[in-house]
């Protein structure tokens, strides 16, 4: 059963934006995590129920920007100065719990959506 829907990838040329989305309803925990191919997951950005707590991985603070709106039970990840190295599956993640550690790690979310492609050409 799919309870998370991600949407709003595609190709794009280096230095290009995109705006990622994910419909999830109920969950105050989120996340954004990519896979490149051949690599392992890693967490992007997380954000609490009011978006209040934000927290980002290091090389993507100054150009993605994690936000939601409760009203419309959606997950958004602004991305800007798309790289190269930004080519990956883009999946969102949540959960009903506060995760106990940095909220980047998959490990703190339960809840997945099936991913969306994002591919940057330089």
């Amino acid at each position: 059963q799919v309870q998370l829907v991600e949407s709003g990838g595609g190709s794009v040329q280096s230095g290009g934006s995109l705006r990622l989305s994910c419909v999830a309803s109920g969950y105050p925990f989120m996340a954004w995590f990519r896979q490149g191919q051949g690599k392992q997951r890693e967490g992007l950005a997380a954000i609490d129920r009011d978006g209040s707590t934000t927290n980002y991985k290091g090389s993507v603070r100054d150009r993605f920007t994690i936000s939601r709106d409760n009203a419309k039970s959606t997950l958004y990840l602004q991305m800007d100065n798309l790289k190269a190295e930004d080519t990956a599956m883009y999946y969102c993640a949540a959960s009903r719990f506060r995760p106990p550690g940095t909220w980047l790690d998959e490990d703190e979310y339960n809840v997945w959506g099936q991913g969306t492609q994002v591919t940057v050409s330089s």
